[in-house]
């Protein structure tokens, strides 16, 4: 058996054993059909946030993969192994990944992690060691981040890994009772970051009641719910796994939590642009906060976006493509096998689809383009659907062409599909957006720590956020993190869109690219979620930059007062 395969097929092999679920499988549909998937952009679904650009083990180091190629990709989150971690995954000879030596890389591509902690253990299944040594573990686990006085983005302790067969119960005794035990023991020393779980292999009915009965019991309820979607085409079963889980707290009357899927996709489709897209689609429709890709082969390539020599794949041209989406995520309705996400940023007037997953001539229906203009521009791209060995240098032009747009409609053919490859399909205005770069970025797109989204009718995407208050420690400090591209290193005009209804004067501290603090001042608006415009200069290099609005953060004193931020626009 090859070294690096040895924990994804055991892991396989024990996941066919305890739910049925298929070793091998189609990819893609045997036959295509003429299909439509229609897109509205009148139909908003949440605010644009990469929900499935995550992955387990995904960074490797400070460097692996660099910020400089995260950031094209705008990641969400990571799963990680733990400080002091002796992990030996999928064949490794060294550990690698620890949560704190990769953090800050993590934080300036705009992410943030939850940390493994059985992750500490070097095999895979884990090999139980006795109560005593595993508290001690924690303990110095949980130690050692606190320590980390200037890493602000771990946003939450996994407790465990796949208990539902990874768990030793003849040696540790029941997994509810060890998931008590060891939350209070976090709890004790870690009163503030979440804690999430019960990251299960997959999800069943019985099992999620049983643990959540246990721990509303108990007072051990996670802070976030996390399973895992592993399997081939699995994508379909998304939806009613969530509905099951709501159904569940409401029954036990427990308040909905957020739901992250920390592994995700197959070890036989890992690598196919247009499977990737299915679970893309499924985790936005049905309500999954964040999704992160299955560690099933290296580690540090962002599980296969990225070659061993650091090199883009095929399916990184798909996830730069869902970067890209600002704005809101607009419904999608799928054909069949045909499928896609897409987003409207209302601020430059840009409708951006990421579609596939069938053969032949097909089409791709834009509704609610009425502000539009009587025509439109549309341009194609397509990545083939090779796998992570094999290195795509950029993505193909399939088409562009100027379209008539009638009763806010377009029908694009795209013809000679592959359905193992996925496509971008841009619309904008004859001539273009309606600015040449980005100028106008929402914060609820942003990187929010320790803050909400809200929703409202005065705010100019229909979403702010607002809560920004914590400024204890690094684990509550409380901020919004702008990534922003910008054509030229120069000065720039930062206009941020605010509301203050504390009646005074309140502040932000500043930093960028790892600039020194400064202060950004809000006047009392008419209210909250009454917002009002203030500007600053800021001093960004060519291409990426990192803007951080805090109430709280690592090097910074504190702002005053408090302030909700709705976006910022640079010109």
């Amino acid at each position: 058996m090859n070294p690096p395969l040895t924990r994804a097929l055991a892991r396989l092999s024990a996941l066919t054993l305890l739910a049925g679920l298929a070793v091998a499988g189609p990819a893609s549909p045997a036959s295509a059909a003429d299909l439509t998937l229609t897109v509205d952009v009148g139909q908003v679904v949440r605010p644009a946030t990469q929900v499935a650009s995550g992955g387990l083990y995904g960074v490797g180091s400070d460097s692996e993969p660099t910020t400089d190629m995260l950031l094209p990709l705008n990641p969400t989150s990571f799963t990680q192994p733990p400080p002091g971690t002796t992990h030996l995954g999928n064949g490794a000879t060294e550990p690698c990944c620890d949560a704190l030596d990769v953090g800050h890389n993590i934080t300036r591509a705009g992410a943030q992690q939850f940390i493994r902690l059985p992750d500490i253990y070097p095999t895979f299944p884990y090999e139980w060691q006795g109560w005593a040594d595993w508290e001690q573990k924690v303990t110095t686990m949980v130690e050692d981040r606190l320590a980390a006085t200037d890493t602000t983005n771990i946003h939450g302790w996994e407790l465990w890994n796949e208990p539902d067969w990874t768990w030793d119960t003849q040696e540790a005794g029941s997994f509810n009772d060890g998931w008590t035990r060891t939350y209070e023991l976090v709890r004790s020393l870690d009163p503030v970051t979440p804690i999430v779980g019960p990251s299960p292999s997959v999800y069943r009915h019985d099992d999620m009641l049983d643990f959540m009965s246990h721990a509303r019991d108990t007072g051990t309820v996670p802070d976030v719910i996390v399973w895992h979607e592993l399997g081939d085409m699995n994508w379909d079963s998304f939806d009613d796994h969530v509905a099951d889980y709501r159904a569940i707290e409401e029954r036990l009357g427990i308040s909905p939590r957020p739901i992250a899927i920390n592994e995700y996709n197959s070890f036989n489709q890992m690598d196919i642009p247009s499977v990737a897209l299915h679970w893309m689609s499924a985790f936005e429709r049905h309500g999954a906060r964040e999704a992160h890709r299955a560690y099933w082969f290296e580690a540090g390539t962002f599980d296969g976006l990225f070659t061993l020599d650091n090199e883009p794949t095929a399916s990184y041209w798909l996830y730069r493509w869902y970067g890209e989406m600002t704005g809101n995520i607009v419904a999608t309705t799928p054909e069949s096998w045909l499928d896609g996400v897409a987003s409207y940023d209302s601020s430059r007037q840009i409708v951006n689809v990421a579609f596939g997953g069938d053969w032949g001539d097909n089409t791709v229906d834009v509704t609610g383009l009425g502000s539009f203009g009587f025509s439109v521009d549309v341009r194609i791209l397509s990545t083939p659907g090779s796998g992570r060995h094999t290195h795509v240098a950029e993505p193909t032009l399939v088409r562009e062409a100027t379209m008539p747009v009638s009763g806010g409609r377009i029908s694009v053919p795209v013809d000679g599909m592959d359905a193992e490859g996925a496509y971008q399909l841009l619309v904008t205005p004859a001539g273009g957006p309606t600015t040449s770069w980005q100028q106008v970025y929402e914060a609820e797109n942003a990187t929010v720590v320790n803050a909400q989204t809200r929703s409202s009718g005065e705010a100019s995407n229909g979403y702010y956020v607002g809560g920004i208050d914590g400024d204890a420690d690094m684990r509550s400090d409380s901020f919004v993190d702008f990534t922003v591209n910008v054509p030229e290193a120069r000065s720039y005009t930062m206009t941020i869109d605010y509301a203050n209804g504390t009646g005074a004067t309140s502040t932000h501290g500043l930093a960028y690219n790892g600039s020194d603090w400064s202060t950004v001042s809000y006047p009392p608006t008419a209210g909250w979620g009454q917002f009002a415009t203030t500007s600053v200069t800021v001093d960004l290099d060519a291409g990426y930059n990192v803007i951080r609005l805090a109430k709280g953060s690592p090097h910074f004193e504190g702002g005053t007062g408090y302030a909700e931020i709705d976006r910022i626009t640079l010109s």
